[in-house]
């Protein structure tokens, strides 16, 4: 058996080269145009889902969180904790600031096993050659090899692993023969890797800023950050109105017949399937309001991720965001729960140690994850008054900055933001966009499905053996204190273990019809904020503390009980 056959065949063989550098730097991108393939699904010591692994036939590349030297962050303790099982290091920095990114890094790397490769090579003028005889006193300087590169173009690795020019550091050879490095010279870069130093005495002298944008403006660019941060939203908004509720109707009337066919099935199994709750009364929710909607956000965010766009609306929303106790980046972490509230949890890694908890508290109370929003369009659009979402979207918003403002530690009103520079703005290739998009697909798929279902399930049984009936006169007074009636009690209960249980509203579309707009607004406001779906808790315990997760869950109850009861009261007297 071959070296070659033998790394294939045996794990424990590969080398671990871990990829580090700052926040978007081109790390991801070159990992996945490296192995021309996704992240494998394969947990790493020391991190849940902040690094990931890519694989080629010999490495196994872990693709680290970007490092922010000037912020206490749980992906910056990832990033480094990754080093100490490396077997090589590549550092990744910019051409656009090189220097800096070196002196900020190589103390960090010093003394282990490694090679430099320098993205964003295309936006250096290279045309008279100086760039690349620079670079190659540089990697003479390092004593490692050293590769420019554009990480977005970087040619995939050939099937028979093709020809490297790249040589000794000490010949004379580096940078390599091409301008914009292949991915077999990376890689054989990262074969012939050498110790690095602690510092470099050679300076290139380059610091090439972004052009500016609206977003750097003082007063428009936090507007027109936010407008960017509520875009899927209203995207969302209008496919639900324009084509979920066109097709809502069809599909229920296709299954029509198959519902009517299983009134002759045994009463449990009839009232399963069949029933008001049952799967196929119920299920046609996910495919035509809860996955279209989850598909837009997760493009969203992906291609504001991949684009560069998040780090400028971070930068620009910052200012605002800290009078209430978060900065910009937690900002983004709580929109991006709209998507789905669990990686918006794990993202909060990135957040600032002084914020990372009241940014995991507003995730929990005000983010409307894809599967809550669509319920909730659902639900308006079942009774008649899609209009309501606007109202809804707003006193969201509000109560969920009233609320981070009263739970916000003082400290978390001064924290920094831990940015050191704008980031280029790219056009998102698909590829780039599905890459950060596919966690989100893989969470419906695997997680809301079976859940949803589940819910059906015990709520169909619920209501054949008749405890429906039982629980909304127990919980009638309880309903009764927000002028709901008793037919309430079930969504807001089942809401609370998965927000799809929102839906459940439209299973007596006629009952809810007859209700007022406010008490529909109600209605939804406190089926979707009362406690955070047990998933999400479960993510929040495993990402902080089950005491933590105590703690949250009643403070967010009776928060939202006021809130709820406020605008009951307050808009019956206004109303």
């Amino acid at each position: 058996m071959d070296e070659r056959t033998r790394r294939s065949t045996d794990r424990t063989d590969r080398d671990r080269v871990v990829l580090v550098g700052k926040e978007s730097v081109g790390k991801s991108a070159l990992a996945a145009r490296l192995t021309g393939s996704i992240p494998i699904d394969e947990k790493i010591r020391g991190s849940t889902v902040s690094s990931e692994v890519y694989r080629t036939d010999e490495f196994d590349l872990i693709d680290t969180p970007g490092i922010t030297l000037e912020g206490d962050t749980e992906t910056t303790r990832d990033a480094l904790a990754q080093l100490d099982d490396g077997d090589r290091i590549v550092l990744v920095v910019p051409a656009t600031d090189l220097d800096r990114d070196l002196a900020d890094l190589l103390p960090i790397v010093q003394g282990r096993v490694g090679a430099v490769v320098v993205t964003f090579w295309d936006k250096i003028d290279t045309s008279d050659g100086r760039g690349r005889d620079t670079l190659a006193a540089l990697a003479d300087d390092l004593g490692v090899p050293v590769v420019p590169v554009d990480a977005r173009s970087v040619g995939r690795v050939a099937a028979d692993g093709g020809e490297s020019r790249v040589g000794n550091p000490t010949d004379g050879a580096y940078p390599t023969a091409t301008p914009n490095a292949t991915a077999n010279e990376i890689l054989a870069a990262i074969r012939s890797a050498s110790e690095l130093p602690g510092g470099t005495a050679t300076r290139v002298g380059w610091r090439i800023e972004p052009p500016e944008t609206i977003l750097e403006r003082p007063v428009v660019g936090p507007i027109v950050g936010a407008l960017a941060l509520l875009l899927p939203a209203l995207v969302a908004v209008w496919f639900a109105n324009g084509v979920a509720a066109e097709l809502d109707p069809i599909v229920a009337g296709a299954l029509e017949l198959t519902i009517a066919w299983t009134d002759g099935l045994p009463g449990p199994l009839s009232a399963v399937l069949g029933g008001d709750y049952g799967l196929l009364a119920m299920g046609p929710f996910l495919f035509v309001w809860a996955l279209p909607t989850m598909l837009i956000f997760a493009v969203f965010v992906g291609a504001y991720k991949a684009s560069g766009l998040v780090t400028r609306i971070t930068t620009a929303l910052h200012p605002t965001m800290g009078r209430v106790g978060l900065t910009g980046r937690d900002l983004v972490r709580v929109v991006m729960g709209f998507g789905c509230n669990v990686p918006a949890v794990t993202s909060t890694r990135s957040c600032s140690s002084c914020t990372r908890c009241t940014t995991i508290s507003a995730i929990s109370f005000g983010s409307a994850c894809s599967y809550q929003f669509p319920a909730t369009l659902a639900v308006f659009a079942a009774v008649g008054m899609p209009w309501l979402v606007g109202p809804y979207l707003a006193i969201l918003v509000a109560t969920t900055l009233i609320y981070v403002r009263l739970i916000a530690p003082p400290e978390a009103r001064t924290a920094t933001l831990a940015v050191d520079r704008r980031t280029f703005l790219e056009w998102p290739r698909p590829r780039a966009i599905w890459r950060e998009a596919r966690s989100s697909l893989a969470s419906f798929v695997t997680t809301a499905l079976p859940v949803f279902a589940g819910i059906c399930v015990v709520a169909a049984l619920l209501e054949y053996a008749g405890a429906l009936e039982k629980l909304g006169t127990g919980l009638a007074p309880a309903m009764a204190a927000f002028t709901l009636p008793s037919e309430a009690a079930l969504p807001v209960v089942l809401a609370s273990v998965r927000k799809d249980g929102i839906a459940l509203l439209t299973a007596d579309a006629a009952g809810m019809g007859a209700l007022s707009p406010l008490q529909v607004l109600v209605a939804v406001y406190l089926a979707g904020v009362l406690l955070p779906c047990l998933v999400t808790a479960i993510t929040v315990a495993r990402e902080v503390s089950i005491r933590f997760v105590a703690t949250m869950l009643a403070r967010q109850a009776v928060a939202a009980i006021g809130f709820a009861l406020v605008i009951a009261w307050v808009g019956a007297f206004l109303f």
